[in-house]
């Protein structure tokens, strides 16, 4: 199975991560529609829209709010133009302590939740998130949407093979029966029957293989240090309606696993916590006492730099005055002038003739 070549720090236990894709152009309408409601009805505390830099197509959102009682959640969704005819969306969260799966899904704090919602859409694959997303017949596209499944390191793929034509009871999403935290970033393919072989062959360079009835948590990319193929196989799901409690608790397992950040991931957590805008007045405060802290070590810092400087004149100006003090008090050696050259006979001579013709 092949494993990422470069050094990526891993997730924070605290952060929860996810991207998808908007299909439409009104994706920050219903962001603003939605966040309002959310705040109106308190399920959030606040939210604010980041002002746009000029020339920027990004718009971002940023929302707070709290789970398990008194736990700060801390959550921006950014939102850019992508090639196709959408917009893809990016969501970091982070808590004030290590997130725990049962806690509500940050998704449902920014996006509305009705059936067929245009937010509701994988970034790689563009499959759905929320609902089945049967495998298509042709067997070039399967193995192009698999080979893109495995090498996502956002979201969870989970492949789930049918021993047999399921009816309506069979037809459940799995995001539906997982943890709150965990529904908005697992996508679930299905395979048909007859499908088992080009499913496998399209999975074979990475190391895993679905068993027949069976389903497999793809490895993502980059691959998590623990994941192992057969750990995350599950040998028999029952497509009757039924919990398929061995297949949930594989998807579990694989989502607490330690895992280096995907693409992207990490200058999102690092807006997050640097570039956050959405204070509580107390926030605000301690921000600007770290101010007033920081602009006094700096005044501190210059005025010890100009004191040191004015010592360093002073004992410059003493060092020059001794030396000027040493010099006056030694006697000059002032050069005596040349004795006069003597004169030649030719200028004796014109002397004397000079001196006789007066």
């Amino acid at each position: 199975m092949p494993s990422s070549s470069s050094t990526r720090p891993t997730a924070p236990a605290s952060v929860w991560p996810a991207r998808g894709r908007h299909l439409g152009p009104a994706a920050e309408d219903v962001l603003r529609l939605g966040l309002q409601q959310l705040k109106d009805s308190r399920t959030i505390d606040d939210f604010m829209e980041l002002p746009k830099t000029e020339g920027a197509g990004e718009s971002a959102f940023e929302a707070r709010w709290r789970v398990a009682g008194s736990v700060t959640v801390r959550a921006r969704l950014t939102v850019e133009p992508d090639s196709g005819d959408g917009q893809q969306w990016t969501l970091v969260a982070e808590a004030e302590a290590p997130w725990d799966p049962r806690w509500p899904s940050p998704v449902a704090m920014f996006w509305p939740q009705e059936p067929d919602a245009g937010w509701d859409h994988e970034a790689v694959t563009g499959l759905r998130l929320t609902d089945i997303n049967p495998l298509p017949s042709d067997d070039k596209a399967v193995r192009r949407i698999l080979r893109d499944a495995a090498r996502d390191g956002w979201c969870v793929h989970v492949v789930v093979h049918e021993a047999m034509t399921t009816d309506e009871r069979g037809r459940v999403p799995l995001a539906g029966m997982l943890p709150p935290g965990l529904r908005h970033r697992v996508v679930e393919h299905r395979a048909a029957p007859s499908q088992l072989r080009v499913v496998n062959w399209a999975l074979r360079e990475f190391g895993v293989e679905v068993p027949r009835g069976g389903a497999v948590v793809l490895p993502g990319a980059p691959v998590p240090p623990d994941y192992d193929a057969d750990d995350f196989a599950v040998r028999s799901v029952f497509l009757d309606g039924s919990e398929p409690a061995e297949l949930i608790h594989a998807v579990t397992r694989y989502a607490a696993l330690p895992r280096p950040l995907p693409d992207g991931a990490e200058e999102a957590v690092t807006a997050l916590r640097e570039d956050w805008r959405l204070l509580t007045l107390e926030e605000e405060l301690d921000r600007e006492r770290k101010l007033v802290a920081m602009y006094a070590e700096a005044l501190e810092a210059m005025t010890k730099s100009r004191d040191l400087y004015r010592e360093a004149a002073e004992q410059a100006h003493a060092a020059l005055a001794a030396y000027r003090e040493s010099g006056d008090a030694a006697p000059d050696a002032r050069p005596q002038p040349p004795a006069s050259p003597t004169a030649s006979p030719l200028q004796q001579l014109t002397r004397t003739f000079r001196l006789k013709g007066r």
